[in-house]
């Protein structure tokens, strides 16, 4: 398993920005809760799950299975 940033370096500026501006919230969403906070909970369960490759939410981070 490896977690990398997205390749596309204008999403990773735009997000980064989000989440600077959002208090480290995920800025794709509107509620701010623990859940939300980056690393997300959506995208950690999927971290957990061996099967699970693709993107988070916001598209800031890449899980891959090599």
């Amino acid at each position: 398993m490896k977690i990398t940033l997205n390749p596309d370096n204008e999403v990773v500026k735009t997000v980064k920005e989000g989440l600077k501006h959002t208090g480290g919230y995920c800025p794709c969403r509107r509620e701010k809760t623990p859940d939300t906070k980056c690393m997300c909970r959506e995208f950690r369960e999927q971290i957990a799950d061996p099967t699970f490759t693709g993107f988070c939410h916001c598209m800031l981070y890449y899980k891959s299975n090599d």
